[in-house]
């Protein structure tokens, strides 16, 4: 008897653990952080905690709803790429059917806990990430290059929706930071495709720009959005949303993370790209926490 409750118990953790494997909980929460970025930047009174606490976990459960969507159209693919194959889907762990329950669970859970503790702007956006990033991006990386600019979008709306969640509306400030995160998605997307090129072309991903090599090209690509990212990263102050120290730090991150695509277009290896991956990861959030501390 204690056998057969101890395999059960076992079973049901194995299946939780799969369950939570499929939220991509690392991603879903970086869409988090983002999104509490806008949310908090936009707001202009006291913090209403209950409210915020439950944006937050609204906005992981349509992250892992979309990712989990991502995770059924792709998991042919996954189960032959090396970086995926252990994934919840290919390893088995999961059936299809029990990824599609979840992924509606989870998508209407998110939206609606959005809508009852922010706003239908805020809910409207959340709802186009997911669409975008599930049945729009996801198809697209078979495609071509063109699925990282689409891709980029949903990528960048998190701190959008944290805008609207806080304020009700959109303003030139909250597309500042959009823009910011939007271009920053094409050096950081570049990066993991370029890792993950050997992987990637089993399974017929073509995200790496032009013609798809790791060459000199791709790196001048990386090289010039990295470069964007100085003059975006100058705008919050110019336009009053921070002061000057956020422009500074900006700008040192932005030369710092700029330094490591010349160091790839010197060296075009794997370890060069990892480099600006792991400054993109870097980049972004000091960059965000600096703004939020030097808001006006």
């Amino acid at each position: 008897m204690n056998s057969t409750v101890s395999h059960i118990e076992m079973n049901a953790s194995v299946k939780a653990r799969a369950y939570y494997e499929l939220l991509k909980p690392r991603l879903s929460f970086l869409v988090v952080f983002s999104s509490g970025f806008g949310y908090a930047l936009a707001n202009q009174s006291v913090l209403n905690w209950g409210s915020f606490v439950v944006f937050l976990m609204a906005g992981f459960l349509v992250s892992g709803s979309s990712v989990t969507i991502n995770q059924i159209i792709e998991q042919k693919y996954d189960a032959i790429m090396k970086r995926t194959k252990n994934r919840p889907l290919p390893s088995n762990r999961i059936s299809e059917s029990e990824a599609v329950w979840f992924s509606i669970l989870t998508g209407v859970a998110g939206l609606v806990l959005m809508l009852l503790a922010t706003n239908i702007l805020a809910t409207a956006l959340s709802f186009l990430s997911l669409l975008l990033y599930a049945f729009v991006y996801t198809p697209l990386k078979r495609v071509g290059s063109i699925a990282v600019f689409v891709g980029a979008i949903p990528g960048a709306l998190p701190p959008l929706i944290g805008w609207a969640a806080a304020s009700g509306m959109l303003s030139y400030e909250a597309m500042i930071i959009f823009g910011i995160q939007f271009i920053w998605q094409f050096p950081h997307f570049w990066a993991i495709a370029w890792v993950s090129d050997e992987d990637y072309k089993k399974a017929g991903f073509k995200l790496l720009p032009g013609g798809g090599a790791k060459d000199l090209n791709t790196a001048i690509n990386i090289m010039v959005y990295t470069l964007f990212l100085l003059p975006l990263g100058l705008l919050p102050t110019i336009f009053g949303l921070t002061g000057l120290t956020s422009g500074v730090v900006a700008t040192i991150c932005g030369v710092l993370f700029l330094a490591t695509t010349f160091s790839l277009m010197k060296d075009t290896s794997n370890q060069k790209a990892r480099r600006i991956m792991f400054g993109s990861f870097i980049y972004l959030p000091i960059v965000q926490i600096t703004f939020l501390i030097d808001k006006i």
